[in-house]
């Protein structure tokens, strides 16, 4: 009784106060609140409040109906309601003279446990009362971030729609359906479509498995509501140890773009140097094939990291590391994941090209798994340096400089390719002078964390050699290694021959986006082919790039450059430079944390060779392969200064430009151009929801692996405008920035 009388004290104390504010007020508003159920002894009395949205007056700043001020329950009495018990509490508004009629209200729970609200029926005149009938749970706002809102009944076709109610209609609408990301929490809600695959539960092995339902000829199926709750239990800390997540690195992890169809058994290196790799070692793996039936149906990949380290190694080796040559072979099997079949890792011989080959086949207990581990760790060592001194740095960082020196040089401002070209130069030449200055340098930190030491950047030059512009572009990529065909039907102008390869597909439908908005732009501007080959300022940028910027590659005869001479070539060439800016990079440097940031997952040199039996280094590692694995891999010092660095390169800045954006709308005054580059981030939005719907299939096992690790790197993330920074695992940037 007490506590009703203060109520309506406070109250009266507020009413009076609008007044002595200027406030003029409407009749006061009173209402019924009826909730259904609490937990516990949670009291919605002391912790709820309600606010009043105008259907008939709208708020200038927001667009909304007008919100009148909080006000709070009281005078909770039990009751009953078909039969079932309630408690009904009282509401007073005190509202400003022309808030109108309310048509909405948002309830805000600032108690710690959710309540179930019935309805709320507010008197705004004798005869007339407002109805809403909410039967929805409140939960408290520390977990849903937003007030609970609920319309009154009266229904509306959208055009119909009161003014002052429209923004809120279509607000609630865009919280009901959700991004599609993240695991459904119980508080939300929020409806999204997904597939029947949950149903099974591989964790307990190949008897709980079931097809996924819903998606394919095999088994359509209506959709269910989706959950985004985890499907398996298989991301144990030793995931990265298996076979299959080894393998599936090479499609989805740091370096996806080296592995190739492998098209003579056994591999042949330079000067005809045959694998001491064979048949009988591999084809108890094969599924039933021989060797040369699995290489005649392009079943048998290879990772090679033989030939160029080759040439080195001996000095490398000089400096005090322990690294090999490898090659490894992986077979493709029927699930599109990939089988490790042998590694080979090889070391200079006394003769003149003469080399010491041993083969490790995989294992899975005793002894034999240890040293097939102790392999795989060698080959992630020479993959680690391919990936940051070539994939990384020679193929994007360097490779992209020349052209912004001849673009600054050769094009003027004014001139519509270098409007098309300017943002995804951002930052690039200012990381790369950093780059010289502290990693690459004599002493710096790549040649301290890196196996080839200071021979780092003559060994990238030898692979220079082989660099060719054109194959940069990703279909003529795949096709080279072997992964995909011609096929003009596709937009890409390639198939690939098995889907789920991640870095591939997801890359293709980045590769038409890109293409496809670079090829209207130049047909813009250029009308035909003769505009293309007259414009002066155009063809000398394409001689400086060739002649000067690539001046040791000038000499033509292995297909390096295009001929700038029609509209169809200068789109290719454009495609494929703001391909290696944006995409290309974004796939090879945002990733790194993730798969490197566990250093034995990604060491970056070794320490020991994998001893021999009948040795003390063998004896040694019988006794703790664990210990003989840690002494093999780098040290603290070396490890600590890799993590910090790959840290730093993984994170995306606070003021990112992601593809499909730009930093002003007012790049260009030609609406034409405007509406064509809106299109562009419409079809990046469109590859966005691709890969949403396969990393949401988990028949593609690719997509996550045993680690699961989501394939996220070619994600564009069109809605990040800059707010989200540091370590994503997705976002393509419009350049090399970091």
């Amino acid at each position: 009784m007490l506590q009703d009388c203060w109520d309506n004290l406070r109250q009266k104390v507020i009413h009076h106060l609008n007044l002595l504010a200027g406030y003029e007020t409407q009749p006061v508003l009173r209402g019924e609140v009826v909730v259904y159920r609490t937990f516990g002894r949670s009291n919605p009395a002391k912790s709820t409040a309600i606010s009043l949205y105008s259907i008939t007056r709208a708020d200038e700043n927001t667009g909304f109906g007008k919100l009148s001020r909080e006000a709070s329950l009281r005078n909770g009495k039990k009751t009953k309601h078909d039969g079932v018990e309630t408690t009904t509490y009282d509401v007073v508004f005190y509202l400003e003279a022309d808030f109108g009629t309310p048509g909405a209200i948002a309830v805000k729970n600032r108690g710690r446990r959710e309540f179930l609200l019935k309805s709320v029926t507010l008197e705004v005149s004798e005869n007339r009362s407002v109805h809403f009938d909410c039967n929805s749970w409140v939960y408290p706002i520390i977990k849903t971030n937003v007030d609970r809102l609920f319309f009154a009944n009266t229904s509306y076709l959208p055009s119909q729609t009161p003014a002052a109610l429209q923004s809120l209609r279509q607000e609630e609408l865009a919280n009901l359906r959700g991004n599609g990301r993240g695991e459904r929490k119980e508080w939300e809600r929020i409806y999204d479509y997904d597939r029947y695959n949950d149903l099974g539960d591989p964790d307990k092995g190949l008897h709980h498995e079931r097809p996924i339902l819903g998606g394919t000829r095999s088994y359509p199926y209506p959709r269910r509501c989706r959950t985004g709750r985890p499907l398996s239990n298989q991301a144990d800390e030793n995931a990265w140890m298996s076979d299959e997540e080894f393998g599936r690195e090479m499609l989805a992890g740091l370096n996806p773009a080296v592995i190739r169809c492998l098209e003579r058994f056994p591999p042949v290196g330079r000067g005809g140097k045959v694998s001491s790799i064979t048949a009988s070692h591999i084809e108890k793996n094969l599924e039933g094939l021989s060797a040369d039936q699995a290489v005649e149906l392009r079943r048998i990949f290879i990772l090679d990291h033989h030939d160029y380290i080759m040439q080195y190694l001996r000095r490398i080796n000089e400096q005090g590391v322990c690294v090999y040559a490898s090659r490894t072979l992986l077979f493709l099997r029927h699930d599109q994941t990939l089988k490790p079949l042998a590694i080979e890792l090889s070391l200079p011989g006394d003769g003149k090209g003469a080399e010491i080959n041993r083969v490790f086949l995989p294992a899975s207990q005793g002894g034999e798994r240890a040293l097939w581990q102790l392999a795989k760790t060698h080959v992630a060592v020479n993959d680690s340096g391919h990936h940051q001194l070539i994939s990384h740095w020679l193929h994007t960082h360097a490779a992209v400089e020349p052209f912004i020196i001849a673009t600054r040089r050769q094009l003027s401002a004014m001139h519509p390719i270098y409007k098309l070209l300017d943002p995804h130069f951002k930052d690039t030449m200012h990381i790369n002078s950093l780059a010289r200055s502290v990693l690459l340098n004599a002493g710096g930190i790549l040649e301290m964390t890196m196996f080839p030491g200071k021979f780092a950047l003559e060994m990238s030059s030898a692979i220079y050699r082989n660099w060719r512009f054109r194959e940069q572009a990703l279909p003529l990529d795949l096709l080279k290694r072997g992964i995909a065909l011609e096929d003009p039907g596709e937009p890409s102008g390639v198939r690939l021959r098995f889907e789920d390869y991640p870095y591939a597909i997801d890359g293709l439908d980045v590769w038409v986006a890109i293409k496809t908005w670079v090829t209207n732009y130049c047909a813009y501007f250029y009308p035909d082919d003769r505009s293309v080959a007259s414009d002066v300022e155009i063809q000398s940028w394409w001689h400086e790039v060739r002649t000067i910027g690539h001046g040791d590659k000038r000499n033509d005869e292995d297909g390096c450059w295009l001929p700038l001479d029609s509209v169809a070539n200068l789109s290719q060439t454009l495609t494929t430079l703001i391909w290696i800016a944006s995409a290309l990079h974004a796939s090879l440097n945002f990733g790194q944390f993730a798969y490197a940031g566990y250093p034995p997952n990604r060491p970056t040199r070794c320490r020991k060779f994998i001893p021999h039996e009948g040795t003390p280094e063998f004896a040694e590692y019988l006794r703790d392969p664990d210990k003989y694995f840690l002494e093999m891999v780098p040290d603290r010092f070396t490890t600590t200064l890799g993590l910090a660095l790959i840290e730093v390169l993984s994170g995306h800045t606070a003021d990112e430009v992601y593809l499909g954006q730009r930093a002003s709308s007012e790049w260009t005054d030609d609406s034409h151009v405007l509406h064509m580059f809106q299109q562009f981030g419409d079809d990046l939005r469109k590859v966005e929801k691709r890969i949403e719907e396969r990393n949401g299939n988990r028949g593609l096992k690719n997509r996550w692996g045993p680690a699961q690790v989501p394939y996220t790197l070619l994600y564009p993330d069109t809605s990040n405008l800059g707010a989200e920074k540091g370590v994503t695992g997705r976002g393509i940037p419009n350049s090399v920035s970091i």
